[in-house]
C-alpha cells in the first residue's frame, strides 16, 4: 500500500497528527507505514540505516506522544526515544528532529542570501 492511497483501519480512531518541534507535519493514518517512511514521504529527513530496529541510527527524540513498534527494536532506548524506522504513533506525536532549514522544500530563500536593491 502506498502513503498515496492511506486508509486507516478503524475508522472510528483518531489519526494521531505528527509533530516536528510543535509544528505538526503530516497526519499519521496508516498502521501498515512506518513512521520513517511517513516522514519521508512528507520529505522530512532523518537519517537511517537497517530501517528494521537494529542499528540505532534513526534514535529520535520523543517530545509528547507514544508509539508502538512492528518488531521489538533491537537497540536500547531511552523512555523519550523511538526508532521511527519500526514503529508507528499510538497518539499524537511530537519529535525532536533537527532539520536543515536551507534545504527543505518549503524554503524560498535564506535572509542571509537576500541581497539588498541596488
Amino acid at each position: 500500500m502506498s502513503l498515496l492511497t492511506l486508509t486507516y483501519n478503524n475508522p472510528f480512531k483518531k489519526a494521531p497528527i505528527v509533530s516536528v518541534k510543535g509544528q505538526p507535519v503530516l497526519l499519521f493514518n496508516d498502521d501498515k507505514t512506518t513512521l520513517l517512511e511517513a516522514l519521508e514521504y512528507k520529505k522530512i529527513k532523518v537519517f537511517s540505516e537497517c530501517r528494521n530496529g537494529y542499528c540505532g541510527a534513526c534514535k529520535t527524540k520523543v517530545l509528547s506522544g507514544s508509539v508502538t513498534y512492528h518488531t521489538p527494536p533491537l537497540v536500547a532506548l531511552e523512555k523519550d526515544e523511538c526508532l521511527p524506522c519500526c514503529c508507528r504513533p499510538d497518539s499524537n506525536l511530537d519529535l525532536a528532529i533537527e532539520q536543515d532549514i536551507s534545504t527543505h522544500p518549503g524554503v524560498v530563500a535564506l535572509a542571509s542570501k537576500i541581497k539588498e536593491p541596488a
